[in-house]
């Protein structure tokens, strides 16, 4: 049941955080929402508000642990607890490797591996102690295969495939009962584009994504049919892409 469950998303100002946290709000979670633009998160919780959601809002940098510990705790003092945590901040300024975007590359490392393993420090001793809890984690098609100009960026994303694959397995044997669902998307429309400075892998991925790309809405019924499975099921993994493209 999604009803009252507690969840914390982080890269919630737009994309595929926002449609997920309007589709859980709708469906009677409580949404705590992070990320860096305070503005747009206002504005999303006061439209779930008007809607009869619960939402709230912290100005989140995921590469800042203290950032994540505070979001864990603004969850329990208003709400009484934390379900789940949905890992969705990320990076894509893709470029080959010869471009030597080499900021591009450190802040690619930054958001996309040190904001997953801070996000889950920062919930892991709640999850622990209540011996419950669910992380969800977007990776990418990325993290299944290689794609030329994503050497970096798909490097990220495998890192977030392994990570949670072991999480999944160590908690399974340490009997803590915390569930794991990593998502690869492939062409989803969301602001992913925009960071990317590399002119021609820029106008090929613009391209790909005007042919292919599909709504965030998508991936938002993903992380809700994860959060509704029963809570002695886990499915860790779901790759979710248009039909069309042949990623």
């Amino acid at each position: 049941m999604i009803k009252d469950k507690v969840v914390i998303i982080t890269g919630a100002s737009s994309g595929i955080g926002e449609a997920t946290a309007k589709k859980l709000a709708n469906k009677g979670a409580k949404v705590v929402l992070g990320a860096r633009r305070e503005d747009k998160l206002k504005k999303i919780v006061d439209e779930i508000a008007q809607a009869g959601g619960h939402a709230i809002y912290r100005e989140l940098d995921v590469t800042r642990q203290l950032d994540n510990d505070a979001i864990v705790k603004l969850a329990k003092d208003s709400f009484g607890r934390v379900d789940a945590i949905f890992l969705n901040a990320g990076l894509m300024p893709s470029s080959p490797v010869s471009a030597l975007k080499t900021d591009e590359w450190r802040r690619m490392v930054d958001v996309n591996i040190t904001g997953v393993l801070n996000g889950v420090a920062a919930v892991m001793p709640t999850f622990v102690a209540q011996k419950s809890g669910h992380v969800v984690a977007t990776s990418s098609v990325a993290g299944l295969k290689a794609y030329p100009n994503a050497a970096v960026y798909g490097g990220t994303k495998w890192f977030v495939r392994e990570f949670m694959e072991v999480l999944r397995m160590e908690s399974a044997m340490e009997g803590t009962n915390i569930r794991t669902a990593t998502i690869y998307p492939a062409a989803i429309n969301t602001e992913l584009l925009g960071t990317i400075s590399d002119k021609q892998a820029a106008e090929a991925m613009k391209g790909l994504y005007a042919t292919f790309g599909i709504s965030p809405d998508r991936i938002a019924d993903v992380v809700a049919y994860a959060l509704d499975l029963p809570e002695d099921t886990t499915v860790s993994e779901f790759t979710v892409g248009p039909a069309r493209q042949p990623w």
